[in-house]
């Protein structure tokens, strides 16, 4: 991290280093990175609400390429909402009435059972049950036939049934994550599952790529690439890998971010001198300037409901979090704790802003509640960048760095219940959480 984050982009021939997230965001040096990394989940910390909840071995699970049970339990930890009751390694399929006694004893409220069976053709039939141990109902269940391929998806969905079911909000796991990396020479911009798994290369570039933003549709996201030898601005469909041009004006064009109803996206430009928010139409065309300023505007987020921009600004002296109506007009200073505060994420539900306050020249994840104005920095970590809401406002993702090496990290908003999905030889940075997937 460097002191100097509000600047206009170096140019990448002059530095070859790594660039971190839009006009805030130097460059630094970075360690190579593998092309694909297996991610590991460390889950870290104890909520004051966690869930018991029995996942029992699915039967099947031990002869199928994927383990539902491990992977169902493993998004239900992260989440922080739930607690995993050991099984005792009892098996049970979905046609099983449990022993709600014997659950009830080793203190779970629910328990979940299931199986996995290959089929003729190659594919896989997996089914599940979820019971209320203390009422001793059925809650109901689901059941799928996948390619092997979706097995994980499978997974991802059982555990979003669970969630649903037992908090009443609707889970995030079958939902993805888009990430950079940087292997020696070559950028990369991947997808993966929301636990860091399953990884897809979008693009690949010998120039920076920075600042993925996902559509409100999941289908498409918008970047910024350094292969024109300036930064321009793309958007780039996932499914086809088909992409087009959204602003190559003269001077940088940087950290786009979608409107909610996907028909806009708001940018930062210095086509008339400073950097500048516009606004500029989705299939691209001519930007709509968003106010005059003095300083320089930059990393723009729209709210949930799309009414208004949050941003950061230099125009009082030092970065700071403003909002502005999405149409336009008089700016109003958001944060005020702290003299350095950037990257604002603001959560689906309009309820937080997530952003990164520099502290004693340590970098570290806020969380403001917006009604009341209160912060609070929710990690002991001292280079924290890039918040991303889950779409269901519970979670955050973000960069950070642990023992000298970048890690990608995800924290429900009170800090207390942390998980690592951390590249076992390399290193991740820029994350975005994608919208919620259409069933």
């Amino acid at each position: 991290m460097t002191t100097d984050r509000i600047s206009k982009f170096p140019s990448p021939a002059a530095s070859p280093l790594p660039v971190r997230r839009q006009l805030l965001a130097a460059l630094i040096a970075t360690p190579s990175l593998p092309v694909l990394a297996q991610f590991r989940i460390e889950v870290k910390g104890v909520g004051l609400t966690q869930l018991p909840i029995a996942i029992a071995p699915f039967r099947g699970d031990a002869q199928a390429p994927q383990k539902i049970a491990a992977i169902v339990q493993a998004d239900l930890e992260r989440s922080g909402q739930f607690r995993a009751v050991d099984t005792g390694g009892a098996v049970l399929d979905e046609t099983a009435r449990p022993d709600v006694a014997l659950w009830r004893q080793k203190s779970a409220d629910s328990l979940a059972t299931g199986s996995v069976t290959r089929l003729a053709d190659g594919r896989y039939d997996v089914r599940f049950r979820l019971w209320d141990v203390v009422k001793g109902q059925d809650l109901g269940g689901q059941s799928f036939v996948v390619t092997q391929g979706d097995l994980r998806l499978v997974a991802h969905r059982i555990a979003d049934f669970i969630y649903e079911k037992l908090t009443g909000e609707r889970g995030v796991f079958s939902t993805r994550i888009a990430y950079v990396t940087k292997t020696g020479g070559r950028y990369s911009l991947w997808v993966a599952d929301a636990d860091g798994e399953n990884s897809q290369s979008a693009l690949s570039s010998p120039e920076p790529i920075i600042s993925p933003a996902w559509s409100p549709s999941g289908g498409q996201l918008a970047y910024v690439s350094f292969e024109s030898r300036k930064p321009v601005v793309y958007v780039h469909d996932v499914a086809s890998g088909r992409r087009r041009l959204i602003a190559n004006f003269r001077g940088s064009n940087s950290a786009p971010a979608w409107a909610p109803d996907g028909k806009s996206l708001a940018v930062t430009l210095s086509r008339d001198g400073g950097s500048q928010l516009y606004t500029i139409d989705a299939n691209g065309g001519e930007p709509r300037r968003l106010m005059q300023s003095p300083g320089i505007d930059t990393e723009p987020a729209f709210s949930g409901d799309g009414r208004s921009i949050y941003f950061v600004s230099d125009r009082g002296g030092a970065p700071q979090i403003y909002k502005v109506s999405a149409s336009g007009g008089n700016a109003e200073r958001v944060t005020f704790t702290g003299s350095y505060n950037i990257s604002p994420s603001v959560s689906p539900d309009g309820r937080w802003l997530a952003y990164i306050s520099r502290v004693g020249g340590a970098f570290k994840l806020y969380v403001m509640n917006l009604s009341s104005g209160t912060a609070n920095a929710i990690t002991d970590t001292s280079a924290d960048e890039n918040p991303s809401f889950a779409p269901n406002s519970k979670l955050i993702v973000y960069a950070t760095q642990q023992q000298g090496r970048e890690a990608l990290m995800t924290s429900t908003l009170d800090g207390k219940i942390k998980a690592r999905l951390a590249g076992q030889a390399g290193d991740i940075r820029e994350p975005d959480w994608g919208p919620f997937q259409k069933q």
